[in-house]
């Protein structure tokens, strides 16, 4: 596993593991990032990341995307 910060951009990509307290999974689970879902990186500027999850795309800080593993 690795977390993805680590994926390039325009890979699809499976979540294995969400770290983090139960509010910050919880609020990820409501953006769509949940446990065997994919999501393709769109970009990716100093480690921020913009990902397409399902039909949206979701802009994610350096410190969150490390908590969604891969």
């Amino acid at each position: 596993m690795m977390p993805l910060t680590m994926a390039k951009a325009g890979e699809t990509v499976t979540i294995r593991k969400i770290s983090g307290k139960d509010e910050v999974r919880q609020h990820l689970a409501e953006l769509g990032f949940v446990v065997d879902s994919d999501v393709t990186v769109v970009s990716e500027i100093a480690g921020n990341l913009i990902v397409q999850v399902k039909e949206s795309r979701i802009a994610l800080d350096k410190t969150m995307a490390n908590r969604i593993m891969i």
